[in-house]
């Protein structure tokens, strides 16, 4: 990007810009003043002194051998431009022949009058410019005299600050005006570009932003709807994989049946034959390989069917200990062959939930499978139901190493994986307390206390 077109680069030039008029400011306070302030354009005449002195200089020498109207005269023109001023001249008698001005002058004058004249037009006395007329001392001489105070130059204690405050605040209140312009348009951009990032869309992704401007909301622009492309094209590649991995559980779980079926038909056909003791138990251990072998693609099919959405689901009103004493009933010789101690205590009453009573049932096969296969070692299986503010929780209990314990069938955990799915779909909710003590696992409805 180049550096013309970035915001820096624009506020750079407001300040710029700023720093420029400020020197107009100066002018323009004293150009009012002096131009709309009548008093001060008169003021202005008498500031000069130097001014002052040559052209009184110039006016004695021209009244040279004039008479006295003509010097009258011209006095009197000289106080139209001048109205501030005393004017005076004096004959070579020492007489006072005209006064403008009404100065407090004698009107003859000695050298005790001069002296004394003289005396108060010193100090801090009126500015005085004496010259002979013609230049010749033997003519007389003219005087002019003028308040001290308006030779002094003009300046921030002569003139009124409002102009200056005016156009001072004029042109900061510009300055804030376009830096509010600046800074407002980069927010709502900003504003805009944070609600596109946090809008999600249809497909759970941001849409792209419009980008009209190429400076660093707008390369930031760019950069986002770079990533909402990169997100996009990963979310249909997951999908497209997704599909793919599922397809391929779905026909490798359907090929694998075929090979199991008969490899278990001949396995059955097997037993029919005699076999030593050591051929008997080689025969039983591939059956119970077979077995779980089996149950582990059903799992895989379930979770790939469940994960998708297409395995079928039909809830309804159902009762819960029916359901649980059906499903204990039919595990319960299993558990006994294997030497479990089996503590069954359920509450001798109906309740019901909304869910698909087969689905229920897979739950519980599953819990039941996992404590078969990892918690053997224990050899005790608690199945109770319990009632918590009115609520009804089922708690299933074993005494193996718990769910961090090393166990020789130990697996990805797809059973597991199936009950939080299905769990999930029924709206039931789960708490799983495992320790090395042994595990326990807490069912109830999700509307329910958590135990």
């Amino acid at each position: 990007m180049k550096f013309r077109h970035s915001l820096l680069a624009r506020y750079l030039s407001i300040i710029a810009v700023a720093l420029l008029l400020w020197p107009f400011v100066i002018p323009v306070y004293y150009i009012p003043s002096l131009f709309l302030d009548e008093d001060l354009k008169l003021r202005a005449n008498y500031i000069d002194t130097n001014k002052l002195e040559q052209m009184w200089h110039k006016e004695a020498l021209k009244l040279d051998k004039a008479n006295k109207e003509k010097i009258d005269k011209r006095l009197h023109a000289l106080e139209k431009k001048y109205p501030k001023a005393e004017m005076f001249w004096v004959d070579p008698s020492g007489e006072t022949k005209l006064s403008i001005g009404n100065p407090s002058i004698p009107e003859r004058w000695n050298q005790e009058k001069t002296i004394q004249f003289m005396k108060n037009s010193a100090g801090s006395g009126p500015y005085t410019i004496l010259e002979y007329i013609g230049g010749d001392p033997s003519q007389g001489f003219m005087v002019f005299q003028i308040p001290s105070a308006l030779t002094k130059p003009l300046s921030a204690n002569f003139i009124d600050d409002k102009y200056f405050m005016v156009y001072g605040i004029v042109v900061f209140a510009l300055f804030l005006g376009i830096s509010w312009l600046f800074f407002s348009k980069i927010r709502k951009r900003l504003v805009k570009l944070q609600n596109a990032m946090t809008t999600v869309g249809e497909r759970g992704i941001p849409e792209k932003v419009k980008v009209r401007k190429l400076d660093e909301i707008g390369q930031l622009g760019q950069a986002f709807n770079h990533m909402i492309d990169d997100l996009n094209n990963s979310r249909k590649r997951e999908h497209e994989e997704e599909s793919l991995r599922k397809q391929l559980i779905a026909n490798i779980s359907h090929d694998l049946r075929t090979p199991l079926t008969a490899i278990r038909g001949h396995a059955h056909t097997i037993q029919k034959e005699n076999l030593s003791p050591k051929g008997k138990e080689s025969l039983l251990l591939i059956e119970n390989k077979v077995d779980m072998l089996s149950m582990l693609l059903d799992n895989l099919l379930s979770f790939t069917l469940l994960s998708a959405g297409k395995y079928p689901m039909q809830k309804s009103k159902t009762d819960v200990h029916r359901v649980l004493r059906t499903s204990v009933a039919s595990w319960y010789p299993i558990f006994e062959k294997d030497g479990f101690n089996v503590n069954i205590h359920l509450l001798e009453k109906t309740t019901y939930w909304d869910i698909d009573p087969h689905w229920f049932t897979r739950i519980l096969d599953n819990l039941f499978q996992n404590i078969i296969r990892h918690a053997k070692s224990g050899k005790y299986v608690g199945i109770h139901s319990e009632e918590k503010d009115g609520e009804l929780i089922i708690r299933i209990e074993d005494n193996g190493p718990g769910l961090d314990g090393e166990s020789n069938e130990k697996g990805a955990g797809i059973g597991l994986s199936i009950v939080e799915l299905m769990l999930k779909e029924m709206d039931l909710a789960w708490d799983i307390d495992s320790k090395a003590e042994g595990t326990t696992i807490y069912l109830y409805e999700k509307n329910s206390l958590v135990y």
